[in-house]
């Protein structure tokens, strides 16, 4: 979330047993200025083969986020339904057509492909988490070497 307090990004983890079990899947939210009489705009933000959501846009087919959305619900209900449709797809109202039609006609090829795009963009490669790592580290040091020269400036060194 950045400056704008209408815009979110949400995190669900890929649920147990499925093709997406062990991703992090990054959702755009965005509250309009009817917040919380309707629902969020929510889109997956990491690409996900999901009959449900669009390969193309990430954008999300579920009740909760159109006709049946209630006040009483919150972003955090909203995530959780986002993350059982992972859980349980309904290719009988799809969002995206080929990924239904996959999904209906050779769930097995449907399965390896979901199962593919997880990996390929919902897990952080280990170059990743190396870089995640270094730049972390990286940034600890300089931290530390800032707090160094207010001390020196000051007269005393803390080492």
């Amino acid at each position: 979330m950045g400056e704008d307090m209408k815009r979110w990004k949400g995190t669900i983890s890929g649920p147990k047993d499925t093709p997406y079990d062990g991703g992090t899947f990054v959702i755009d939210i965005e509250l309009t200025s009817s917040y919380p009489f309707e629902p969020p705009k929510m889109k997956f933000d990491t690409k996900v083969w999901h009959p449900n959501v669009s390969s193309q846009t990430g954008a999300i087919c579920l009740d909760i986020l159109k006709k049946e959305w209630s006040p009483a619900l919150t972003i955090k209900t909203a995530l959780i339904s986002v993350q059982a449709l992972l859980a349980a797809p309904e290719p009988s109202d799809p969002q995206d057509g080929v990924v239904a039609k996959e999904y209906t006609s050779d769930f097995e090829k449907w399965k390896r492909t979901a199962r593919l795009w997880t990996e390929q963009y919902a897990m952080a490669s280990s170059d990743t988490q190396v870089l995640a790592s270094v730049s972390c580290i990286m940034g600890l040091f300089i931290a530390h070497l800032r707090a160094r020269t207010r001390s020196c400036m000051l007269g005393y060194v803390k080492v």
